[in-house]
């Protein structure tokens, strides 16, 4: 029987290096990773400032080049892409939200949303379509003409979050999405890219510090220090209301690196 093609969404990087030079000395941000994750899972990179997670996301979304080893996502080695193919790559396989909302205050929701698929080209009405659709998906149905300026800091993640899901990614990336709300805000945040993680199966990464939010919804923990893994965990998500999930963040040690 032949064996399956792998699930869209699947992240291999071999032995990756980003190194900064700063005058005479070099600053290893990325040192020596080598992870496999597996296509629709949803992992959390934890550690502390400068540990390297923001840097390896870079490197994931091909918004960097790496030093060294190599990023493989679906098959493709993004080490060897044209600038141009990084750029077809995130504009129709990679949707990031960052801490910062970045949406553009003069545009309504509607617009900040539809942005992304005027850089890929899409069709106006098919533009308009998708992201109203994307819009309610996040529960802003009833908000497409209001400005940034006008939404809470809630609102305006959501919004984020619908701006980067309306080309249908295979990967999500989230830098910090929860850094600039109150705890309860950020929970919510994070359940929704937790449900919609269940929902469309595309694989999310997370960057945080905050190790509870993290085994609350992820499914797999890598932790990072001084640009290498120093950890790789297993997790049961204590996310509520999600059908065969656990109620607890117990976790069982892999092998760094292991897919799962």
């Amino acid at each position: 029987m032949p064996e399956s093609p792998a699930r869209a969404g699947t992240i291999r990087t071999e032995a990756v290096c980003r190194h900064y030079h700063m005058g005479d000395s070099v600053i290893p941000a990325v040192d020596g990773i080598s992870l496999d994750v597996a296509g629709g899972n949803f992992v959390a990179l934890l550690g502390s400032s400068g540990s390297g997670k923001s840097s390896l996301l870079n490197l994931i979304a091909g918004l960097d080049r790496p030093t060294s080893g190599t990023v493989i996502v679906d098959g493709r080695n993004l080490a060897e892409m044209s600038s141009e193919e990084l750029s077809r790559y995130r504009r129709h396989n990679v949707g990031i939200v960052f801490q910062a909302f970045n949406l553009i205050p003069t545009m309504t929701l509607i617009e900040n949303v539809e942005l992304p698929m005027r850089f890929a080209e899409t069709e106006r009405g098919e533009r308009l379509k998708l992201a109203r659709e994307a819009l309610q998906r996040v529960g802003l149905g009833a908000r497409l003409a209001h400005r940034p300026s006008q939404l809470s800091g809630g609102e305006q993640q959501r919004a984020a979050l619908a701006r980067a899901l309306v080309n249908r990614p295979s990967l999500l990336l989230a830098d910090e999405p929860t850094g600039n709300l109150d705890s309860r805000t950020g929970s919510e945040i994070l359940g929704l890219i937790h449900a919609l993680n269940e929902q469309l199966g595309m694989t999310v990464v997370l960057v945080t510090h905050e190790r509870a939010l993290a085994e609350r919804y992820a499914e797999r923990l890598i932790f990072l220090a001084d640009g290498k893994v120093v950890g790789d965990q297993l997790n049961v998500p204590a996310f509520p209301g999600i059908a065969g999930r656990g109620s607890g963040a117990e976790t069982v040690t892999t092998r760094p690196g292991e897919a799962l």
